[in-house]
């Protein structure tokens, strides 16, 4: 099924094509429609008139007359789609859909497994999201990349799209030589396989490492000199290296199961025989200069806060790589290899500028066409504390991600023992993980990513405002109502007719329709949080129709019942989009 929005523009285009002919431009003759903010102003807005009325030196609301009366608002069918066209002010056109329209539209959806969401025309999309570092616990930094990563993911995955989810690890540079070294000479046992060890430990000896690394000029020698070991594929330095990394594994992968994400990893050792012939490749283009001995991209545009001319090193004094040849690596083989035609890094804000230089690098280099390819960088924010400081624990630690988690889930816990009688231990323990791990999600996507926000599990489990408890709810109501009236389902989608004449079933039936047209905004701006408003206004416009129209024992109980039903299904998906489980009740 077509957005309505879509249809919407075709046939208002059509309408300023008949009116103005070939007066307008091509950018002035396609329709400017968006769906209306106020409902008193009708379900959609065409704003075209006052920029065609600008153009031809004609008054606004003259040109909204002359589109509307050649507006034609049937189909292909001859059903009546729009029941209303009104202008509106200097020239707004306000259109209000028929019901009869959104009543058969809503039926549709119902007997589509895809709930109406036509698949896309299908691109390759590598979605590069986490990546967290090796030797290194999870800690509540990598929530935002990780979550916010994952939704998009699935919202592209939905719609129709190839897509590649990429573990972009750390698992590569100094740090290794530094804690080999470390390793070896006082947990040697560990290295040998003698002593299984966890990523705790590893973390305190990277911790140990890096101080001695710092303060004794002997270990730092052997620990540069490891690195060149490991580079150049030294059979017991790779044996260390795998080691260290599998236990990384391991860690990491508990909270990807406690998230129910998946990825593939692909780490930064992946790219390390593809970083000389990078450098090469810069240089036949002319794009390289020496600076201070190191190889570096000077490029129009890019300044220090001196305004001094603003490098990017790919190859350091010392002939070694770093995170900028890596991820010019990265773009190059994702391009040239895996044919990516869209490539989506999530990272946090503070590396805006780097991902600005490297795009612009890459483009200058060759490596990709932006005709052809599309790079996104999505920046996202912090994540505070109550105090409305960086989220530290009580001795001023980063806190751990799986202990945030795993708190989430017992306070959970705890109200639902308090909400619920008669659950056994198991149903409570069932039900807690779901709505824990679902509240810590949907306060993260819930935010506009850009911004930073204030973590707090008391917020974030209420079961009032723009919460998964909220929402959950929501979908545990339309379940009880199902229960209760006992009909069957499917049979009713098969025979029955929506039916709508309440104002709330007409609004509610309205946004359902609209499910499709928010995946559209999320797919083009990569803001999760577009979903998460419209699964919230969703709840509310169900709230309002519970209580306005009675379903059990109505004239009109099947339609209201289909009404529910769909609210149901579309509340299931986008939550699922969202990366949430549902529950059936609370």
């Amino acid at each position: 099924m077509q957005n309505v929005i879509i249809l919407l523009q075709e046939m208002a285009s059509e309408a300023i094509q008949k009116a103005f002919g070939a007066a307008l431009s091509k950018e002035l003759a396609l329709a400017e429609v968006s769906q209306s903010t106020q409902a008193q102003f009708g379900h959609y807005q065409c704003n075209s008139a006052l920029k065609i009325a600008k153009a031809l030196q004609k008054s606004p609301r003259e040109a909204a007359e002359m589109i509307v009366s050649h507006f034609i608002t049937l189909d292909a069918a001859n059903e009546a789609i729009i029941a209303k066209l009104e202008i509106a002010g200097p020239g707004f056109i306000n259109i209000t859909l028929s019901q009869d329209y959104l009543a058969k539209e809503l039926e549709r959806i119902l007997s589509d497994p895809r709930l109406g969401i036509a698949p896309c025309a299908p691109q390759r999309v590598i979605v590069e999201f986490s990546s967290p570092n090796v030797a290194k616990e999870m800690h509540v930094g990598h929530i935002r990349s990780t979550i916010i990563g994952d939704c998009l993911a699935r919202v592209l995955e939905f719609l129709g799209h190839n897509v590649i989810r990429l573990n972009h690890i750390g698992d590569w540079g100094t740090q290794f030589g530094m804690l080999i070294t470390h390793m070896r000479e006082r947990h040697r046992d560990v290295l040998e396989g003698r002593r299984p060890t966890d990523l705790l430990s590893l973390m305190t000896w990277y911790k140990e490492s890096k101080v001695r690394f710092d303060t004794e000029p002997e270990f730092k020698k052997q620990a540069q000199l490891q690195v060149v070991s490991l580079q150049s594929g030294h059979p017991e330095s790779l044996k260390a290296w795998h080691l260290i990394c599998d236990i990384s594994r391991k860690g990491f992968q508990e909270i990807y199961d406690l998230l129910d994400v998946k990825l593939l990893e692909r780490g930064e050792s992946f790219y390390n025989p593809l970083l000389p012939k990078v450098v090469e490749a810069l240089e036949k283009k002319g794009l390289v200069t020496i600076s201070d001995g190191a190889k570096c991209i000077f490029m129009e545009g890019f300044v220090s806060r001196e305004g001094n001319p603003l490098p990017m090193i790919i190859q350091k004094a010392d002939g070694g790589y770093n995170y900028d040849t890596t991820d010019m690596a990265a773009i190059l083989h994702r391009v040239r290899e895996e044919k990516a035609e869209r490539i989506i890094v999530i990272t946090d804000a503070g590396q805006s500028l780097h991902f600005q230089m490297l795009f612009k690098a890459a483009e200058l280099a060759g490596f990709y066409d932006p005709r052809k390819v599309q790079l996104d960088h999505v920046a996202f924010g912090v994540v505070l504390g109550p105090d409305g400081k960086k989220f530290k624990t009580r001795s001023g630690e980063t806190e751990k991600l799986i202990d945030l988690l795993l708190n989430a889930v017992t306070k959970a816990r705890e109200i639902l023992r308090e909400r619920i009688e008669g659950a056994s231990d198991e149903e409570i323990e069932q039900m807690a993980q779901i709505l824990g791990i679902d509240a810590v999600k949907y306060a993260d996507l819930s935010c506009h990513r850009i911004k930073d926000y204030l973590f707090s599990y008391d917020r974030m489990l209420r079961f009032e405002g723009n919460t998964a408890a909220f929402l959950l709810y929501a979908y545990v109501r339309v379940q009880g109502i199902k229960r209760k009236i006992g009909k069957d389902l499917q049979a009713l989608i098969e025979k029955a007719k929506v039916v709508l004449e309440h104002p709330t079933e007409i609004a509610l039936a309205l946004h359902l329709r609209q499910f499709g047209e928010t995946l559209a905004h999320v797919e083009r701006e990569l803001l999760p949080n577009r979903l998460t408003d419209y699964l919230y206004e969703l709840a509310e416009k169900f709230h309002a129709f519970f209580r306005d129209c009675r379903v059990e024992g109505d004239e009109h109980e099947e339609s209201r019942l289909l009404l529910c039903e769909a609210t149901g299904r579309i509340l299931k998906q986008g939550l699922a989009l969202l990366g949430l489980k549902t529950l059936d009740r609370m």
